[in-house]
């Protein structure tokens, strides 16, 4: 890794993390899961973008510990959804994290975390979207703080530049631009604020940016775009063919194609469709297994996952 490339000490890879770990405390965890999230997306696939979201800026800043989900109450920094980086994230999502605890807890007791639970609900929404399984262990605890800002502010934004980009990911240590590259496929599915990209519209095809300015200013205050507008809810490599046609929404996106170090990993997962699946699944597995600075240590929220446990009683 390039000296210049200041690693974050707060966040490192998950020691104890095992295939079943819940062997004797919740054995069915995975199907009662899987379930749930089933179910909720035969009514509406949208949810998977937003676990897909939820599961990557709850990882990134201080590993996998379930500190997105706090409502903020008696944490030391505030709750991280208020946190301008993770605005937005989509209340269906994270209402069926809050479900799926209820339900498991109710068949298992409270030995299954949140942490676990949205990392087990992204895999299931990652598959049920075309994607192929990738490896989650589990034994994640639940954080009992939100992340500082800091850490937030660590999340890539939709306006740097791609070496901003490769920058935050390596400083992450174990990450690389492959998985800058396989990760941004998540961006198969799901929606933009307008607002994200508006001030960027693709000059490299003209009539996909008419086609984004005419739903942009469809005189609804900040309409949402699909990111993929080829295979919206499907997630496959057609991401890549797009940004290789100049029809990357987001301008983040349309720099991979533009970038030396990244566009040889374009042209791979557009030409090869297995590859990527394997590819996002390592990548995917390998953000599951960050955890923070103090290591794999909290709670199992068993009250709900957007608030710690009351205080254990001395009487």
């Amino acid at each position: 890794m390039p000296t210049d490339v200041p690693v974050n000490p707060a966040v490192s890879l998950a020691h104890g993390l095992t295939l079943d770990y819940y062997e004797e405390l919740c054995p069915d965890v995975r199907d009662l899961v899987r379930a749930v999230v089933l179910d909720a997306l035969d009514d509406d696939m949208s949810i998977a973008a937003g676990l897909l979201r939820i599961f990557f800026h709850d990882c990134f800043p201080q590993g996998c510990d379930a500190s997105i989900l706090l409502n903020g109450t008696g944490t030391p920094f505030g709750g991280e959804q208020q946190m301008p980086p993770n605005r937005g994230l989509q209340p269906k999502a994270l209402q069926l994290i809050e479900e799926i605890r209820a339900n498991v807890h109710a068949v298992c007791g409270p030995t299954v975390s949140c942490a676990d639970i949205t990392s087990l609900a992204t895999h299931d929404a990652v598959v049920a979207s075309g994607g192929k399984p990738y490896y989650v262990p589990l034994g994640r605890m639940d954080s009992r703080r939100a992340a500082a800002w800091s850490y937030v502010y660590d999340l890539p934004h939709f306006t740097a530049d791609i070496s901003d980009v490769i920058a935050t990911f390596r400083s992450r240590r174990y990450f690389d631009i492959t998985d800058v590259v396989a990760l941004s496929g998540a961006h198969s599915i799901g929606k933009a604020h307008c607002s994200t990209f508006t001030g960027g519209f693709r000059k490299e095809d003209s009539d996909f940016a008419e086609k984004l300015r005419k739903n942009c200013t469809a005189g609804v205050d900040d309409r949402m775009q699909y990111l993929d507008v080829n295979t919206p809810h499907q997630l496959d490599n057609v991401y890549y063919h797009n940004i290789k046609a100049g029809k990357g929404v987001l301008a983040t996106d349309q720099l991979l194609n533009g970038d030396d170090r990244t566009k040889w990993l374009v042209d791979g997962f557009a030409d090869d469709e297995w590859w990527f699946w394997y590819q996002f699944g390592t990548s995917m597995s390998k953000m599951g297994m960050l955890e923070g600075y103090f290591g794999n240590v909290g709670e199992v929220r068993h009250v709900s996952c957007s608030q710690r446990n009351p205080p254990a009683s001395t009487a």
